[in-house]
């Protein structure tokens, strides 16, 4: 039997959303849902518009939360990204939750055309004039990377509470800013030993000393529940190949002592599964949302979000 969990769980819906019609999404969040999974989380890609995406899916599927993990901050403006989670919140009524990111060097300077420089300062003034606007419907922020203003009202009626703001933050910097200004962490291939030794205490004592509660900490886990550990492993290890290219992720898949991203994801039966869950939670996590569940293909996918779902409850 699962183990007894008293967390948030949910999942990505990326590996699946961006290859299907808005109305299939919409579809397998109701699935989710009716699993038990409490929440349901969107990539940022040059496709879809996952502010939007979410804020349908939201609608869609009263109960289900709905979050973007994660929009990068380069090549968005303050102003732009309130206006959109505002949206978002006030469609959902209260459900959604905005994540950002520092994204990549790469992607930045390809896609956008613009330079990736000064990532941590673009983010703490970023945040800082993000959380004018949430909070109070207005911005009067001058900083030396942004500027943020509004002559004209900024609040969007409905949108209640103030958007909940989440960082896909790993890095000592990045945690320390991530704790003074946003409401919570989202790490993704960071397993228990690095969340309990180096990122919670990291971003936990940012907050305490600028007077913030304690952070969520919002752990994305790759994961299936399967019969087929071997086959699945193989699999994940080719398609998380992709995050080895970035320091970001090598520093903290070595700090949660792996080698390769595939060293994270967990992987095989419902026992197994559930049991790793609980080390999150016991290294700290708030919440654990499982990502890639469909590297085994649509049966162990089902089987997966079905154990998330007893366990979100139980």
């Amino acid at each position: 039997m699962p183990v007894a969990l008293c967390m948030t769980i949910g999942v990505t819906l990326y590996s699946t959303a961006y290859q299907h019609r808005i109305d299939t999404t919409v579809q397998l969040a109701r699935e989710a849902h009716e699993a038990g999974l409490r929440s349901a989380w969107f990539g940022q890609t040059f496709s879809y518009d996952s502010p939007s995406l979410a804020a349908i899916v939201g609608r869609e599927v009263p109960g289900l939360h709905v979050g973007t993990a994660a929009i990068p901050v380069f090549g968005r403006h303050p102003l732009l990204v309130s206006s959109q989670a505002q949206t978002a919140q006030a469609a959902t009524g209260g459900r959604y939750h905005l994540g950002l990111a520092l994204g990549t060097k790469n992607l930045t300077e390809t896609g956008f055309g613009i330079p990736y420089e000064r990532p941590i300062a673009r983010l703490r003034e970023f945040l800082t004039a993000l959380r004018q606007l949430v909070e109070t419907g207005s911005a009067d922020f001058h900083g030396e990377l942004l500027t943020a203003t509004t002559p004209l009202p900024a609040a969007v009626p409905g949108a209640e509470p103030p958007v909940p703001i989440l960082v896909a933050a790993m890095a000592p910097q990045a945690l320390r800013v991530s704790g003074e200004l946003a409401d919570g962490i989202l790490p993704l291939l960071a397993g228990p030993r690095a969340l309990a030794e180096h990122i919670v205490p990291a971003v936990t004592a940012a907050a305490q000393s600028a007077g913030r509660p304690a952070p969520r900490i919002v752990a994305f886990v790759p994961g299936v529940v399967t019969a087929d550990a071997e086959a699945v492993r193989e699999t994940a290890t080719e398609k998380l190949a992709f995050y080895e290219q970035f320091p970001s992720y090598q520093r903290v898949i070595g700090l949660s002592g792996g080698t390769r991203a595939a060293d994270l994801a967990v992987i095989g039966d419902e026992e197994t599964v559930a049991a790793e869950v609980r080390r999150y939670r016991e290294a700290g996590a708030t919440e654990v949302v499982f990502t890639a569940t469909d590297l085994g293909g649509e049966a162990d996918r089902r089987r997966t979000w079905k154990l998330l779902g007893e366990l979100a409850n139980s």
